[in-house]
């Protein structure tokens, strides 16, 4: 029995003869190409390994400095707002010296913004800076590290970081691991260097981290994105001519790009990459008409 049906793929509709049997559908080669169907031959692979870890944009040690009062005494002036941008060398406030009752100026160590203000006008100066500024382009993300993952992380491992939305993301590497101030529960903080990016990498934002921890080998494995559910099984979908059959994996290993095959597909097999989901379509609609 042969039967048709009408598929739209990027604006288009195409359609597609074959034969009904069940877990199989047969597409000329131009429908396929047509609906952006893809094929690969299953093989070995490398898989990567990742682990996901969490985070936060922060400024470098280096990136903020502290404003530092050189002799006690009593701000005359201050003229510095929080959030305001300064230059290195710019007077922001004038101090009476307790001592001298001289005035002198203040000046910003670092170009930045100005992050914290301990003092106010008339206030005195005392151990504490009356400034802090933060260069806000020297920045790094902090990710926490728990007992169970830090065995696996090492500097110089890459890692892609991404904005918590998704809209942003950045490749960069392990630069440094550290104990945290809380030793009793063993977490650990890995640094990462981040490039400056405006409003995509703000300090104090949350990010997410996937860090490439090691590769493996696998005699046989298929691309992730060609695994399809069918019925209660994982299955990609062999090619065999205009033929496009079920193939019912059993899975070991799985990584964003590839995933081990243990068992239920031949190695060399052609199977559908691209466009597996408007096979699967075609296969399920095909059973459904069966079944009535």
């Amino acid at each position: 029995m042969c039967s048709s049906d009408l598929a739209t793929y990027a604006g288009k509709a195409h359609t597609w003869a074959y034969s009904s049997y069940e877990g199989r559908t047969t597409i000329s080669a131009d429908a396929a190409r047509a609906g952006g169907v893809t094929t690969e031959k299953a093989g070995a692979a490398v898989l990567g390994e990742t682990l996901p870890i969490n985070g936060r944009v922060e400024i470098v040690p280096e990136g903020q400095s502290d404003v530092i009062a050189r002799y006690p005494g009593r701000v005359v002036s201050l003229g510095a707002e929080l959030g305001q941008r300064v230059r290195r060398g710019q007077v922001l406030a004038r101090v009476e010296s307790s001592e001298s009752l001289q005035t002198y100026p203040v000046t910003a160590p670092i170009s930045g913004v100005i992050v914290k203000k301990n003092v106010t006008t008339g206030g005195m100066t005392g151990n504490e800076p009356i400034l802090v500024v933060a260069d806000p382009s020297k920045l790094h993300a902090e990710f926490f590290l728990y007992p169970r993952d830090a065995e696996r992380v090492r500097v110089g491992q890459p890692v892609e970081v991404v904005s918590l939305a998704g809209d942003h993301r950045v490749t960069s590497s392990i630069e440094a691991i550290l104990p945290t101030a809380d030793l009793t529960n063993q977490t650990l903080i890995a640094h990462v260097h981040m490039p400056p990016g405006g409003e995509a990498w703000r300090p104090g934002l949350g990010v997410k981290g996937t860090v490439s921890v090691g590769t493996t080998p696998a005699a046989l494995a298929v691309r992730t994105r060609a695994i399809q559910p069918f019925r209660d099984f994982e299955v990609v979908y062999a090619k065999v001519g205009n033929t496009y059959e079920v193939r019912m994996l059993e899975i070991g290993r799985r990584t964003p790009e590839w995933t081990e095959v243990l068992g239920g597909l031949e190695p060399g097999t052609e199977y559908v990459v691209d466009g597996a989901f408007l096979i699967r379509a075609d296969i399920e609609k095909s059973g459904a008409s069966h079944d009535h």
